[in-house]
């Protein structure tokens, strides 16, 4: 493994940002550079960068999909939420539709967010590539069939010209895929979900998102500290605040930036990236998140510092 690509980091649903708060993005630029002169262009985007992400960017609104480059000539994805469509431009772009690929894609769940990219996925109508679907859940291919027949969809599964498979993995075991060492953890989440552990070469990737952590059952605690344990990178459902998930947002489901880091200090993690952003927070807000996150990770590190990230779409972390 070598390089973690997103594709799509918000939950629940897409988001995107309205021509206001553009233009309100613009005016802040604009305040800040108020009498002021840049000699080249280097100056110029020192002066962007001073401004931060919730000014120079956007964390983005695509739903769920993380790419993990293994080195090797398969592609292997996390998820088919809206970031699916981006991703597979990208991939047609490179290659060209005349060459076949492979496209290894893991399944945390079927929710909606997370497969509504699929009908959209450019490759799956392509013949000659190649298509398997993983995940811990019997019930995979129903649910992608579900989504592509009428009346939501008016092009049919059938019509897909990729081979397109579907393999159910049991949790708990290694299981060899592309390269990778794969393990499945199921999760706390309405219709259960499965968290997964990539490992190659010494370097360990957790994907978990839709997971609730509730902090009061010493086995169940043990459990993922013992499936994070020295992970280079775990990717974290932190989509509510602790004050939402332990009130009332309570078996909601998902988790938050406090919960990913004590579990991150317990596991001995190198890097925590929150993940799976609520649609509600703009880029100020999912901005401010990281900052307290990162004092919190701070004040409370007992050991190894813990560096915190948050996802965005098109941020890649090498390893």
């Amino acid at each position: 493994m070598k390089r973690i690509h997103f594709w799509g980091t918000r939950g629940s649903l897409p988001v995107a940002l309205t021509a206001r708060q553009v233009r309100d993005k613009i005016a802040a630029a604009l305040r800040g550079a108020s009498g002021r002169t840049f000699s080249s262009e280097p100056e110029l985007d020192d002066y962007i960068d001073s401004l931060g992400m919730q000014v120079w960017g956007t964390y983005g609104g695509h739903t769920s999909c993380v790419e993990i480059e293994t080195g090797g000539p398969d592609y292997v994805l996390c998820d088919l939420g809206s970031g699916a469509r981006p991703f597979a431009q990208q991939a047609i772009a490179r290659h060209g539709p005349g060459t076949p690929q492979t496209y290894h894609i893991f399944m945390s769940h079927v929710h909606w967010d997370h497969i509504m990219g699929f009908p959209f996925f450019i490759p799956a109508y392509i013949p000659g590539n190649r298509i398997r679907i993983y995940g811990g859940h019997p019930d995979l291919e129903a649910a992608l069939r579900r989504q592509h027949g009428a009346p939501s969809f008016p092009v049919d599964f059938g019509a897909l010209g990729a081979t397109i498979e579907f393999v159910q993995l049991e949790p708990g075991i290694d299981h060899e895929i592309a390269g990778l060492s794969v393990r499945l953890l199921l999760q706390r989440h309405a219709g259960d979900s499965f968290g997964y552990r990539f490992m190659s070469a010494g370097r360990s990737v957790v994907y978990t998102t839709d997971s609730e952590h509730k902090l009061v059952e010493a086995a169940e605690t043990q459990r993922f500290i013992d499936f994070f344990r020295d992970a280079d990178v775990v990717i974290f459902d932190a989509m509510y605040s602790l004050a939402e998930a332990v009130s009332v947002k309570a078996d909601w489901g998902h988790s938050s930036n406090i919960v990913g880091v004590e579990l991150c200090h317990l596991a001995n993690v190198r890097q925590l990236c929150l993940f799976h952003h609520e649609p509600a927070l703009g880029d100020a807000e999912i901005s401010r998140v990281l900052a307290e996150t990162r004092r919190f990770e701070k004040i409370t590190r007992t050991g190894a510092p813990l560096v915190v990230t948050t996802a965005y779409d098109g941020l890649e972390i090498d390893f």
